[in-house]
């Protein structure tokens, strides 16, 4: 039984994220944009302050995120009697009995992941937009982000809220509480951060500032 040899990559090729085809990586200009010659996903778009514009997003996150948590998310009121509830009472409302492992699952990909995902995603990008050296670590934190990505779910839970709106209209009457849009608000940001990020470009950027 022969055994074919694995050659090595040459430092100069990329993979696509999306099909994983293989290409010569090469220097972008700012506002220029390079696609994949397959699926046509766009692998690399630098802009001029996309770092800042990135951070000042996260710090809206997180401070969204904040006031999602802490104010009324909904107010529900059915014979006579009203009741108040924001997302922290909705997570806790499975804390116990068999439905306990739903407490820490809705709590990890509500707020724990995102929250997370937007701190790493300073830490990283921070030092940079100032022209300083990375922080320590911070090829690995960003690593961390990235692939906590698929897992921050606040957009399926506006979702499934949405849904169970709709489902509970005629039983009851419902007033939506400031958190409500504000979690709303938090999904837009969190998708405009990550249409702002080029990631191939953060991990070119790493690689230069670790070696200057």
């Amino acid at each position: 039984m022969s055994v074919v040899p694995v050659l090595p990559l040459p430092d100069d090729v990329i993979a696509c994220p999306s099909c994983d085809a293989l290409m010569h990586d090469r220097d972008v200009a700012l506002g220029e944009t390079l696609r994949c010659p397959r699926c046509h996903a766009v692998i690399e778009a630098p802009r001029a302050l996309a770092m800042t514009r990135i951070i000042m997003l996260a710090l809206a996150a997180l401070i969204l995120m904040i006031a999602a948590i802490f104010f009324p998310f909904l107010e529900l009121g059915a014979a006579g009697m009203v009741r108040r509830s924001s997302l922290l009472d909705t997570v806790m409302a499975f804390s116990t009995g068999l439905t306990a492992p739903l407490t820490l699952a809705m709590a990890a990909l509500i707020v724990v992941l995102p929250v997370t995902r937007f701190l790493a995603l300073l830490y990283v990008l921070g030092p940079m937009a100032f022209g300083w050296r990375p922080a320590r670590y911070a090829a690995p934190v960003f690593r961390l982000a990235e692939a906590l990505r698929p897992w921050a779910m606040a957009e399926v839970f506006v979702v499934g809220v949405a849904v169970a709106l709709v489902k509970v209209a005629g039983l009851a009457h419902i007033s939506i509480g400031p958190a409500f849009w504000a979690f709303v608000a938090l999904v837009i940001v969190t998708v405009l951060k990550d249409n702002f990020m080029s990631r191939v470009t953060v991990w070119k950027t790493l690689d230069a500032r670790r070696k200057s």
